[in-house]
């Protein structure tokens, strides 16, 4: 399976882990949608259904490719 651009994945989790520090799942529609797209789009693009196996995979594959 191809993974998603390391520099990508680490925006988005990145950005879902601000998501979450800021309780968006509990805040706006808008920041509620937010998570909900980062959450989508994290999944996706790890291949996995689930946010806790695809930040895993996520966080796999950028320090797979870092240096």
């Amino acid at each position: 399976m191809m993974m998603a651009n390391p520099a990508l994945l680490r925006n988005l989790i990145e950005e879902y882990e601000s998501l979450q520090l800021l309780h968006a799942e509990n805040g706006s529609p808008q920041a509620q949608q937010r998570m909900s797209d980062v959450t989508y789009t994290l999944c996706v693009s790890t291949g996995t259904r689930d946010i806790e196996t695809a930040l895993i995979a996520a966080r796999h594959h950028v320090l797979q490719h870092s240096s």
